[in-house]
């Protein structure tokens, strides 16, 4: 962008220094035709005065697009702005939604665990109550056959002796 500014002001000092060095030129009257009549004016000026014309529209023209380009850029940074704020929001959002999520099912599991631990706490109960009853009925049994034992083994004294 530098370059181009160096380079247009260079034209426009080297049209200025040609200006200057044909002054006298530049105001020497001529004929010139406008198409219906002729009259005499100096044509360097003329042409100079269209030259700054065009310089003063382009420069007009450049600024405009310039003052457009910029306020595109403000309103599309504003834009943008808006829609990172809105993206933020939503993430926000969703990270809370799954983070209620997350708790929900964690309480669900917690909950879920307790219920299995208090069904197998129960089977165990019931497990060991049966495992108690068992071991105490072969007990009785095992008791019941050592007394049965015993009782064969050991003489009887109202039984008579050639039994025994």
């Amino acid at each position: 962008m530098r370059i181009r500014s160096l380079l247009l002001a260079l034209v426009l000092a080297l049209i200025a220094a040609f200006t200057v060095l044909n002054w006298s030129v530049f105001l020497a009257d001529t004929p010139l035709s406008l198409g219906v009549s002729t009259v005499q004016a100096p044509l360097g000026l003329i042409m100079l005065g269209l030259l700054i014309f065009m310089v003063a529209y382009c420069l007009v023209y450049v600024l405009y697009l310039q003052s457009n380009v910029l306020m595109d850029a403000r309103r599309n940074a504003k834009e943008l702005q808006t829609n990172r704020e809105l993206a933020d929001k939503a993430e926000a959002s969703r990270f809370t939604e799954l983070r209620g999520f997350l708790e929900a099912d964690m309480k669900q599991s917690t909950e879920q665990n307790k219920a299995t631990q208090q069904a197998l706490i129960a089977r165990m109960d019931a497990l060991e109550t049966a495992l108690r009853s068992s071991v105490e009925q072969s007990g009785n049994s095992l008791s019941a056959y050592i007394g049965e034992l015993e009782d064969r083994l050991t003489p009887d004294k109202d039984a008579p002796v050639a039994l025994r």
